[in-house]
């Protein structure tokens, strides 16, 4: 159900949610050289009918996720990923480009769409941190930016962010209700699953329905990884 929440009480949530300076803040900073330069496909993807109207969903394993070609890689156990991409980060940005597998390693119950809107390329995916300590930041832990042309160009090529933290409390392994709030230039929907807190805002060109379809598609990121 679509709610719309006072002025006050929804720039309290965007703040909380997504950090002060709304549901983009941070996710996209360009902190590594590898992610600089042109990026460009061809390549025709196949498509899921979903939404409303013309809307469809691609595979997010059909789809360029940018960090993925980073050098160096990080594998281990989860704390021995996080404090190596941490200590290998380039700038001084707590947002800090990391590739799928790193994120699999460093959070083990992560979820990732499985299907993400049809005019999405290219998805950027970040590990968070606090800067004080080195160690993951528990409200947002990681950052991902749904992309429609080379990333960090323009911000208008960036159609929707997916943020994931630790739930507040403790949670079930299913999924909880998703929860809609209408914030500026689209919707936020937000609901837990396996311990963590997920928040995926899409811009308005993206409908409801469409959002919700990413939404209930995630699964485990493991689950997501290259097997070429």
């Amino acid at each position: 159900m679509r709610r719309y929440l006072p002025a006050i009480v929804l720039l309290a949530l965007v703040a909380v949610g997504c950090g002060e300076a709304g549901p983009l803040d941070g996710v996209g900073d360009r902190t590594r050289s590898f992610v600089e330069g042109e990026t460009t496909t061809t390549v025709s993807i196949p498509t899921v009918a979903a939404g409303t109207g013309n809307e469809a969903l691609v595979g997010t394993l059909d789809v360029v996720w940018y960090n993925d070609a980073k050098d160096p890689q990080h594998f281990g156990d989860p704390d021995e990923v996080i404090s190596a991409v941490w200590d290998d980060r380039v700038g001084n940005s707590r947002f800090v480009q990391s590739s799928r597998a790193e994120l699999a390693a460093a959070l083990p119950s992560l979820r990732f769409p499985e299907f993400v809107p049809e005019q999405v390329r290219w998805i950027t995916s970040q590990l968070v941190y606090r800067e004080s300590t080195g160690l993951l930041d528990p409200d947002t832990s990681a950052a991902f930016g749904l992309w429609t042309s080379d990333p960090y160009q323009s911000d208008t090529g960036r159609i929707g962010v997916l943020r994931v933290g630790g739930a507040a409390f403790d949670t079930l392994d299913r999924r909880s209700k998703i929860d809609l709030v209408v914030v500026p230039d689209g919707i936020s929907l937000g609901w837990t699953e396996s311990s963590m807190q997920y928040e995926l805002f899409c811009r308005s060109e993206i409908s409801e329905q469409l959002c919700t379809d990413v939404a209930t598609s995630v699964m485990l990121m493991s689950d997501l990884l290259p097997t070429g």
